[in-house]
């Protein structure tokens, strides 16, 4: 596997990736869930928002980078993270791993490799965030593997 910083030209990847990825959180998770109103005024248009944020993913001139995995040159993950030097902080914004590539390394090495970033970066205390739901639980296994405290938060919403 080598990972390197993600390019434009990766955008259309990661974006049928990171669709592939959350499609089932949102359509079959989230959306039951909290129903179509709250669902609408949230995340109603979750592909366009994605769109939008991988496009700013990679701007090292506002402090957010992002990096790619590939083997045998199939992007196969990816993540994004933002440090903020004066506040000594990083926090890895998005990570979105193929699902054939899925425990198999890949989220780890990605994760290692932004926070090396980070360290390196001056940060000395890194953030990440998940969903406490089924479809997040993958990802908190991982996070504690990797030596984060979780601390528990609810946020509640509500159709009006």
């Amino acid at each position: 596997m080598d990972i390197r910083p993600l390019t434009p030209q990766d955008l259309p990847v990661l974006l049928e990736l990171t669709i592939d990825t959350f499609e089932p959180f949102y359509e079959h998770s989230f959306r039951p869930l909290v129903g179509d109103v709250v669902f609408a005024n949230r995340h109603g248009d979750w592909r366009e928002d994605y769109r939008r944020h991988l496009a700013g993913l990679h701007a090292p001139e506002d402090g957010r980078y992002a990096a790619v995995a590939e083997v045998n040159e199939r992007i196969v993950g990816f993540v994004g993270w933002i440090l903020r030097p004066a506040e000594r902080h990083g926090e890895i914004d998005l990570l979105a791993i193929a699902a054939d590539s899925r425990r198999r390394g890949v989220g780890r090495a990605l994760v290692e490799h932004a926070i090396a970033h980070l360290k390196t970066g001056g940060a000395k205390v890194v953030s990440i965030g998940t969903g406490g739901d089924d479809f997040h639980a993958p990802a908190r296994a991982l996070y504690e593997e990797l030596g984060f405290t979780p601390f528990p938060n609810v946020n509640y919403t509500k159709a009006i």
